[in-house]
């Protein structure tokens, strides 16, 4: 059975930030801000701060998370938060901040440590979560995941469950008007990855089809114009709404090959999540694609890259060179220009293929995927 859920409630545009007062006196009187150093010194904190001073709530910086988000940093989070007293959690930033955010809620209210719950369903009556993107792409404010780096075993853990919806997502586009290029570039593919893997999965539904053909078509038309000008109003907003409507579609079909083995490289390489995925998206979708030649076509069409008259292989094929030359317009490095040691890249590719198996997304793809396959397509994209 198909089971469709998303936020509470979602607030869009320049003004979203300050429409959400109500919502934080409904939460409660003490906020627990989840950020990174720079975010924690920028504009953006700065309205926040004023609409919660405003609000007559008091708040509490937490700004520990750098890179990608690891177990330690959780444990610090929450161990702030209780100290504080807080009530619920605000996330702002980019994917990292809001899986923390989402991380360090989960466990105010349960027990052990985070490492526990992977491969387990989180549940609990969390405090309240509020979500404001400053990146368009990783979606986080719409999902029920959140991605924790184990450092122990040196694994990204996918950690998941209903209550890790945040209540609350906060959509100003102005907010992701500073990013840098590259960021742009490495965020947008991570939600376009997100919406052809939900729309080729083999759990999506006609709801979940609906958000993944908008985004892509969205992403498609305006990342390459918001990486040349990030001030392109049009372009950061459809974007924006895009990094949503595919968050949306993960949180309710999930993703396939490319968020499994893109998790490894980033646990043992620090490759920011986005950017191991644009690295991947041709190797992993060139092999995926004859098992669901009929819904890459779709895409393939819903983009302009073909017409009716193409076969759905010919279709498809289509859809990946758009997707290659957006990749070469966005300047995605290959693994080998990114600076990683094909030595130390090829040793472990047998742990990287099993730990991408394990993940259990790879299972979700149209088309079976085995250990010795991603163990090839490691090899072949390290060539490329």
């Amino acid at each position: 059975m198909a089971h469709f859920v998303m936020p509470s409630h979602v607030l869009i545009g320049r003004d979203a930030l300050k429409e959400a007062i109500p919502y934080f006196e409904k939460y409660g009187s003490n906020a627990f801000i989840v950020t990174g150093k720079h975010v924690a010194k920028s504009s953006m904190m700065d309205k926040l701060k004023k609409v919660l001073d405003k609000a007559n709530i008091s708040y509490y910086v937490y700004d520990g998370i750098t890179g990608e988000p690891t177990d330690q940093m959780i444990e610090e989070g929450v161990a702030r938060y209780k100290e504080k007293q807080s009530r619920f959690v605000i996330g702002i930033g980019g994917g990292s901040p809001l899986d923390s955010a989402k991380a360090i809620a989960a466990m105010t209210v349960n027990s052990g440590k985070i490492a526990d719950y992977n491969g387990k369903e989180i549940t609990g009556e969390l405090p309240p979560i509020v979500a404001i993107p400053t990146t368009a792409g990783t979606g986080s404010e719409a999902t029920r995941f959140t991605v924790i780096t184990d450092q122990k075993k040196n694994i990204k853990m996918l950690l998941k469950g209903d209550c890790l919806i945040p209540d609350l997502a906060i959509l100003n586009y102005e907010f992701t008007q500073d990013m840098p290029a590259s960021v742009t570039a490495a965020t947008g593919l991570d939600a376009l990855t997100h919406a052809v893997e939900a729309f080729t999965s083999k759990k999506a539904f006609p709801l979940t089809d609906v958000y993944a053909v908008s985004a892509v078509k969205r992403i498609m038309t305006y990342l390459p114009v918001a990486y040349r000008n990030g001030y392109d109003s049009m372009a950061r907003e459809q974007m924006m709404i895009a990094a949503f409507e595919a968050g949306v579609c993960i949180n309710n079909s999930s993703v396939t090959i490319v968020h499994g083995m893109s998790r490894p490289i980033g646990a043992l390489f620090h490759v920011p999540h986005g950017m191991s995925n644009a690295m991947l998206l041709s190797g992993c979708l060139g092999f995926a694609i004859d098992g669901a030649y009929d819904r890459f076509a779709f895409l393939g069409r819903a983009i302009g890259a073909a017409t009716g008259t193409d076969s759905d292989e010919n279709a498809s094929k289509k859809l990946l060179e758009r997707i290659e030359e957006v990749c070469r317009t966005c300047q995605i490095p290959t693994l080998k220009e990114y600076g990683i040691d094909e030595q130390e890249f090829t040793k472990v590719i047998p742990k990287m293929a099993e730990d991408a198996i394990a993940s259990g997304s790879p299972g979700n793809t149209r088309k079976t995927v085995t250990k010795e396959d991603c163990m090839q397509i490691y090899q072949a994209v390290y060539q490329a």
